[in-house]
């Protein structure tokens, strides 16, 4: 593996943002078209992303033609390197000092491997290298972002994060349970906590177009890259 921080080191001209995968479908990994189109905001946008997963079993595995859970068991990277045309690293591999920000795209990955969250609700554990990069970026005052039903991560990790999932009364009562100040917002919008430099969007949470996502990803990257370098 080559080392990040030599790689970080002569790239400071340029913005890095990790991108944090959980797989590779809406239903049990990475939501494709979230990870995409954060990908390709990153580049338009002048910056360069470095992709993460977990090297570690999928929670379940879904047959996403009929919707229903199979009784395969695949990889979180591997699965994940789909996404990032191979170039993935482990996550345990994180340094925080190789990024300027991290980004988690949403689908269920986040809610069940990632964390526990879909099951456990305001119980919920997060994985130790999520919540190790989690605590590492907020150390640095580095900003981070969380689409869809990615930001309970944030609020099982943080004290009272300003995050948004949209407008789900369940959820949001899960996330205000853990300590969240929730923002409702509407397909499109996105929130911003500027004290913990954190950029959240409802995305799929809201029964929308791959237009709009593309539309609030590239929200989430302009803002997260704002963000970059201010306390």
């Amino acid at each position: 593996m080559p080392d990040m921080l030599a790689i970080y080191q002569m790239s400071t001209k340029k913005i890095i943002i990790g991108v944090i995968l959980s797989g590779c479908g809406n239903k049990d990994g990475s939501e494709i078209h979230e990870s995409v189109l954060t990908m390709l905001a990153i580049d338009q946008l002048g910056a360069s992303s470095l992709c993460f997963a977990p090297n570690i079993d999928q929670h379940h595995v879904t047959n996403h033609a009929t919707g229903k859970e199979t009784q395969e068991k695949r990889n979180v990277l591997v699965e994940a390197a789909r996404i990032a045309r191979g170039k993935i690293s482990p996550l345990k591999e994180f340094d925080a000092r190789t990024v300027d920000a991290v980004i988690f795209p949403g689908g269920l990955g986040a809610a069940t491997t990632l964390s526990n969250f879909a099951y456990e609700g305001a119980s919920c554990t997060v994985h130790k290298d999520v919540e190790r990069v989690i605590r590492e970026m907020s150390v640095l005052k580095k900003p981070m972002g969380a689409l869809c039903i990615a930001p309970p991560l944030f609020a099982r990790v943080l004290d009272k994060p300003a995050i948004t999932i949209g407008n789900d009364q369940t959820t949001q009562s899960k996330l205000e349970s853990m300590g969240a100040e929730h923002k409702n917002t509407v397909s499109g919008e996105i929130a911003i906590d500027r004290k913990q430099n954190l950029v959240t969007s409802p995305c799929y949470m809201h029964n929308t177009s791959i237009a709009t996502i593309a539309v609030e990803t590239k929200k989430v990257v302009e803002a997260i890259i704002g963000l970059i370098g201010k306390d």
